[in-house]
């Protein structure tokens, strides 16, 4: 059976793993990311490809990426945290130097397409997807296909304002981050110890003044979603990231939804991605399906079919 390689590159570590053509993986693991040579980028990368080729054979190499990525070329404009991918074409390195078709597609996208074919969204035909970590991102699924804008850089919802009142101006992945609310929960704690944000909900069930910390942090998340339900009118919203874990997170932000005036008119089901750790790599393999199994016209991908069937026979 066909197997290929699959990269979902993130601001501290690179998953990787080897993936046959039914979507099942074989084997995975992770090195750190270097942020800012590409000559010592490229060699962690190529070095992980030849570790697989010495024992598979491999067909393809599909690659999730931080930032504005256009997908039919492989140029990414900016590469999130990773500033030596920042102006670079890691599809044409690679391809050059590998002799494998490359495929690359953003992360957020990445998250989206692997619950469109496989996970929580299979079937739907409009949803989001908000993944909320070091910051806040995601990928947007309209009629039937994903909307990635006029320059592939859609779904960048970390840019969305939840404050903006005298003359104060917040945007979501300085409110609604893990790394916002880890940051809150230090400020009031004056500690600068490492806390896993999961230890904050934990606490939170017994201390009020923690909970109420918690409780203002996701009302920027809430604001998020509502400003997304109420421009795109979606099917379902997913929330991806490890907090996803968390069951007070959904209770809460649909508590709060509640409260929002026109929220009986958009009301949709809020709920976790099935995919936490893999999706990334998923999704870059679905990606690189759908990218070689349909022709490129004028940029635009002919068949506009996700059905689980066509990516998993």
């Amino acid at each position: 059976m066909e197997k290929y390689i699959t990269f979902d590159v993130g601001g501290m570590k690179v998953k990787h793993a080897l993936i046959k053509r039914n979507g099942e993986f074989v084997t995975k693991s992770e090195y750190p990311t270097e942020r800012n040579s590409l000559d010592i980028f490229l060699k962690d990368m190529l070095d992980t490809i030849n570790d697989y080729r010495e024992n598979s054979e491999v067909s393809g190499i599909a690659i999730s990426l931080p930032g504005y990525i256009d997908v039919m070329t492989g140029y990414s404009e900016l590469a999130g945290a990773i500033s030596a991918l920042h102006g670079q074409n890691l599809k044409i390195l690679l391809e050059e130097s590998t002799g494998l078709p490359v495929e690359i597609e953003n992360d957020g996208n990445c998250a989206a397409l692997a619950e469109r074919v496989s996970g929580n969204a299979q079937g739907c035909e409009h949803f989001i997807c908000m993944t909320i970590g070091t910051g806040v991102g995601g990928g947007i699924f309209l009629n039937g296909d994903i909307y990635r804008g006029h320059s592939y850089r859609a779904g960048e919802y970390g840019g969305m304002f939840t404050v903006f009142q005298n003359g104060e101006r917040k945007d979501m992945h300085e409110t609604a981050s893990m790394t916002a609310l880890i940051k809150a929960y230090e400020d009031y704690k004056k500690i600068d110890d490492q806390i896993d944000g999961k230890d904050i909900f934990t606490e939170a069930e017994s201390d009020p003044a923690i909970k109420a910390i918690l409780d203002d942090w996701i009302n920027h998340i809430s604001r998020g979603i509502y400003n997304l339900a109420t421009t795109f009118n979606p099917e379902k919203i997913l929330i991806g990231g490890g907090v996803s874990t968390q069951s007070y997170l959904f209770d809460e932000i649909n508590r709060q939804l509640e409260e929002y005036g026109l929220w009986s008119y958009f009301k949709m089901p809020v709920e976790p991605c099935k995919f936490r750790n893999d999706a990334g790599m998923l999704g870059a393999f679905y990606h690189f399906k759908k990218m070689q199994g349909t022709q490129r016209i004028e940029g635009v991908d002919k068949d506009d079919s996700y059905e689980t069937s066509k990516f998993l026979g």
